[in-house]
C-alpha cells in the first residue's frame, strides 16, 4: 500500500510518500518513493522541496494554510514520479505524528474525530504541536477523503518507564487528578536508531543497552533497554532535560517563582520565556543554531562558547547518568540535526567518558557527518554510533501496522 507519512507543525508541513505493506516491512522491502517540504505555511512565498525519483527542485508558492500545503505536496509527488502511472486515490493511509497521547495512547490508533477530541485534551501539555498535528489531520482528511488515517504519539515508546522513572515528587492524589507525571518525546526517533543499531549488528534491540541522543533544535536522551525506554530527558512537557535551541531543559522550579515574582511575569509570559527565548539562544543572546555558534565561538564570541559548553556538559551527564540507569551500555547513537551534522559537538560531549569506556576515533568522527557509520575508537568497551534518524519510516511502519493489525 501507498502510505503518507505527516508531520505537521505551526508553519510547515512535511511529508514522506512510501510503498510498504507488513509482509514489505518483515522482508525489508519498503519503499521511500519521494518527500516534501513545505516551509512558512500562511505566507505568500511559502518555499517548497521535493525530493522524488533521485532527484531534487525547490520554489516558492502562496500558501496559505495547511490544506492548501498538503494538496501541493501530494501534487509535486504525483508530478515528479509519473502522474500518469498512478493517482492520489491510490494513497490509501496517512500517518500523523501526534506529540503528545499523554498516558491515554500507548500505542498507534486510527484516527476519527473522536479520537481527534480525545487528543485534543492532551493539548495544553503540548500547545506547540498538538494544535497543529490535529489541523494537518483534519486538512488531510479533506485532500485525501479516500485514505484512512493514524495517529502515531511521540510519547508513546516511553509509556514502558516504571513509575520509579516516570513520577515527581508531588502529592499523590494531586498528580494523579491532572497527570503531571513524566512523559517524554521523540520516541519514534530514539526507537528507530536503536531498532537500527542492532539492524546493522545482525541482531535484534532485544539483546541491547542503549543511550540515544536525538540533539536538534529540540533535545532528548532515552535509556533504551532490551528495545524499550527506561527513562528519557523530557518529561511533563517538552521543557525538560537538555538544554535545546530555544527551550530551557532542567529547571529549578523554585526559580521558575522567583523570576515570576521579580519580573511581575503572567503565565503566558513565563512560558514564552522558557520555551522560546531560552537554551542556546538566551545563554548566546545570539542564536539557536548550532552551526552560528560554533563559527561564533571560532571567532571569539564568549557567550556562543559557553553556550555550546552547557550543552555538551547537559548531554554528557545525561550519559553517565544513563549508563548507571542500565547498568552499562552497548553503545551510544547520536542522531538529529546536531547529533548527526556536528562533530565538534560529539566530540565535547564524549571527551573525558574513558572511564566508561566511551572514546572515539577523531578522523572517523570527523567523516561522519550526516553519514550512517560508527565512530568509535578502536577496541573502545562502548560502541559509538552516527545514525541519522528516519521517524517518517517508523510513522510509516505503525501505521500499516496498526491498519493490518499486526504487532
Amino acid at each position: 500500500m501507498k502510505v503518507l507519512a505527516l508531520n505537521c507543525g505551526s508553519s510547515s508541513v512535511r511529508c514522506h510518500l512510501f510503498e510498504t505493506s507488513t509482509r514489505a516491512i518483515e522482508a525489508g522491502q519498503e519503499r521511500k518513493l519521494g518527500g516534501v517540504l513545505v516551509d512558512r505555511v500562511g505566507e505568500g512565498d511559502a518555499s517548497l522541496r521535493c525530493e522524488a525519483e533521485g532527484e531534487a527542485a525547490e520554489w516558492t508558492h502562496p500558501v496559505a494554510d495547511h490544506k492548501e500545503a498538503i494538496e501541493l505536496a501530494v501534487e509535486a509527488l504525483l508530478e515528479r514520479m509519473g502522474s500518469r502511472t498512478w493517482s492520489r486515490e491510490e494513497i490509501s493511509a496517512v500517518g500523523h505524528r501526534v506529540v503528545h497521547g499523554g498516558d491515554r495512547f500507548q500505542a498507534p490508533v486510527e484516527l476519527d474525530e473522536r479520537v481527534a477530541r480525545e487528543i485534543e485534551e492532551w493539548n495544553e501539555l503540548a500547545p506547540l504541536h498538538n494544535p497543529h498535528n490535529l489541523r494537518g489531520y483534519r486538512a488531510a482528511r479533506e485532500v485525501l477523503p479516500q485514505a484512512r488515517h493514524v495517529a502515531v504519539f511521540d510519547t508513546a515508546f516511553h509509556q514502558s518507564m516504571e513509575p520509579k522513572a516516570y513520577l515527581y515528587g508531588l502529592p499523590d492524589p494531586l498528580w494523579r487528578r491532572w497527570r503531571v507525571r513524566r512523559y517524554g518525546f521523540h520516541g519514534s526517533s530514539h526507537r528507530y536508531v536503536a531498532w537500527r543499531f542492532a539492524e546493522l549488528h545482525g541482531d535484534t534491540s532485544k539483546n541491547y543497552r542503549l543511550i540515544t541522543c536525538h540533539l536538534g533544535n529540540g533535545c532528548s536522551m532515552a535509556a533504551v533497554e532490551g528495545g524499550k525506554s527506561v527513562d528519557t530527558s523530557m518529561g511533563f512537557t517538552p521543557l525538560e532535560g537538555l538544554l535545546m535551541g530555544t527551550r530551557c531543559g532542567d529547571l529549578d522550579p523554585g526559580a521558575v517563582l522567583y523570576l515570576m515574582a521579580k519580573e511581575n511575569l503572567t503565565v503566558d509570559q513565563m512560558d514564552r520565556l522558557l520555551n522560546r527565548q531560552s537554551g542556546l539562544y538566551g545563554l548566546s543572546m545570539a542564536s539557536n543554531d548550532m552551526r552560528t555558534l560554533l563559527e561564533l565561538r571560532r571567532r571569539g564570541h564568549s557567550a556562543a562558547a559557553q553556550a555550546v559548553e552547557v550543552f555538551c556538559y547537559r548531554v554528557k551527564k545525561y550519559i553517565g547518568a544513563y549508563y548507571a540507569v542500565l547498568n552499562g551500555c552497548d553503545g551510544v547513537i547520536f542522531t538529529g540535526g546536531i547529533g548527526e551534522n556536528a562533530p565538534a559537538v560529539r566530540a565535547e560531549i564524549c571527551r573525558g567518558l574513558d572511564a566508561l569506556g566511551v572514546q572515539i576515533d577523531p578522523d572517523r568522527n570527523e567523516r561522519a557527518a550526516g553519514r550512517e557509520m560508527s565512530i568509535g575508537a578502536e577496541g573502545a568497551r562502548v560502541e559509538v554510533w552516527v545514525i541519522p534518524t528516519d521517524e517518517a519510516l517508523v510513522i510509516a511502519r505503525d501505521t500499516v501496522r496498526c491498519l493490518e493489525g499486526a504487532a
